[in-house]
């Protein structure tokens, strides 16, 4: 082949695209009782011994809603021009229910009022995680009423929020809310109980697509309305294997077709519907349910962080799920004890994940295909790495600006292969309370020192920073 021939990926991303960062309200907030705010799932969770690491709650976090105007500017002098940040639902409507506080709406109001002051783009998120605890008292996702209560929910941020901001994403990672929350337990609010995870999966994705038609109701046309969803690359363990092929096939369809399947098709595959039905029958489906959910998208969020790695279990085979999704003796994955995980060789993070940037394009491609025309952006990716300040203060991560280098790369090459990618969003902007880990792991790409709230940015931010002003990405700098 001539070098002619030869595919080139070109250095520039283009002019367009978006750098930003991600955060979660309960992850960063902290302020858990002012300002009218009540408890969500996690502040019930989280105080609860034994669910997270070290006992920790996200009590405090990273006091971000007191110090959000130099966090702020702080993005903007590492030169971020965009930012995703999640509203906390019992923050703006405490009981899940009637009128909104304003006290908490006016937090947001300000948030968003700053970071267009600096120039950066805000992107809300409505749900990330944090359910009001009376509305889980009243039974959860599970129960269709939460679906409605949602929709007002969004109706309310939207008519307070519509006017300065344009990117909108309905509910992120809703897997992990139905199956991490209800099926495995390693989530709030902690249950375990895998009818009730596929019940509350139909519940979130009714609660989307009424969330959407919400927002569009009260909302200027101009604004983008999304979801994020963190769907797996499944990979067999033995591609010849017809038993492995069809265990990707049972994963696939709990990972990725329970969501895309009703919201990109508006249907629930026929093989998912089949492989649980001796859990349910699916009647909780109402007429009229997949229409709601199929609404229209404006773009489409993707999450990644490492692929999965499945075959045909060994039924003498014994030890720990390799999922990746936390320790419990309940499954994530509703009747599916037929599928065994397995650790993807390779570098890993300290979340113990493989590094594996082809997988980030091979979702990409994905649904490119499944959704032609749908703009894309990747919502959350990073990496969890052991950082700490050298002697002299600054935060070197190598590791974290490799995993960077490589995952951007394979965003640019997408892009190249056909993909409409419009941006790309780093997990996370700092160091935060990681969820069931508490603060032992470190997503940031500042480091935060919880007994001072001192920021400090590591070199991978600093690294960031550059791709972002110049719209390309510098070498791998110290690798």
């Amino acid at each position: 082949m001539s070098d002619s021939a030869t595919p080139v990926t070109p250095a520039a991303f283009p002019p367009a695209f978006l750098w930003g960062s991600a955060t979660s309200a309960y992850q960063i907030e902290g302020a858990v009782r002012e300002d009218g705010r009540t408890p969500s799932i996690w502040d019930t969770f989280s105080h609860t011994p034994g669910k997270t690491a070290g006992g920790d709650t996200g009590d405090i976090a990273n006091d971000h809603y007191h110090r959000y105007r130099d966090d702020v500017a702080m993005m903007a002098d590492l030169g971020l021009d965009a930012y995703r940040f999640s509203i906390s639902w019992p923050r703006v409507q405490p009981t899940g229910r009637g009128p909104a506080v304003q006290r908490g709406l006016d937090f947001y109001r300000k948030l968003v009022d700053e970071l267009l002051e600096h120039g950066i783009k805000p992107a809300v998120t409505l749900y990330h995680w944090d359910l009001p605890q009376e509305l889980e008292d009243a039974g959860g996702w599970p129960e269709r009423d939460t679906a409605y209560r949602f929709a007002e929910y969004a109706r309310i941020v939207g008519e307070a929020l519509g006017d300065r901001v344009e990117q909108w994403i309905t509910l992120n990672e809703p897997w992990c809310s139905a199956f991490l929350g209800y099926a495995s337990g390693v989530h709030a609010p902690g249950r375990t109980d895998p009818v009730d995870s596929l019940r509350a999966a139909h519940h979130l994705n009714l609660a989307h697509g009424l969330g959407a038609k919400a927002l569009r109701s009260v909302m200027p046309a101009r604004n983008s309305v999304a979801i994020s969803l963190n769907s797996s690359v499944v990979r067999p363990l033995s591609p010849g294997d017809p038993a492995d092929l069809a265990a990707v096939r049972t994963i696939d369809d709990r990972a990725n077709g329970i969501f895309h399947g009703p919201i990109l098709k508006g249907a629930y595959p026929e093989s998912l519907l089949e492989s649980t039905s001796s859990l349910t029958d699916w009647s909780y489906v109402q007429d009229g349910d997949l229409e709601l959910i199929h609404q229209p998208l404006d773009a489409l969020g993707l999450n990644y962080y490492t692929p999965s790695l499945v075959s045909a279990a060994d039924p003498d085979a014994k030890g720990p799920r390799a999922d990746g999704h936390g320790e419990s003796a309940h499954s994530p994955w509703p009747a599916a004890d037929h599928v065994a995980f397995h650790q993807a060789p390779g570098e890993r993070t300290e979340m113990g994940w493989a590094v594996d940037p082809t997988g980030l394009h091979d979702l990409i491609m994905r649904y490119t295909r499944e959704a032609p025309g749908l703009p894309l952006y990747i919502t959350e990716n990073g990496a969890a790495y052991d950082d700490k300040p050298g002697a002299d203060g600054t935060v070197h991560d190598p590791e974290r600006i490799a995993y960077l280098h490589g995952h951007l790369s394979a965003v640019r090459r997408a892009i190249t292969d056909g993909a409409d990618v419009r941006g790309y969003y780093l997990w996370s902007l700092m160091d935060n309370f990681e969820w069931a880990y508490g603060y032992e792991k470190r997503f940031g790409a500042v480091y935060v020192d919880y007994a001072t709230q001192v920021r400090t940015p590591k070199a991978s931010a600093l690294w960031y920073g550059r791709a972002a002003r110049s719209g390309a990405l510098p070498e791998p700098d110290g690798i």
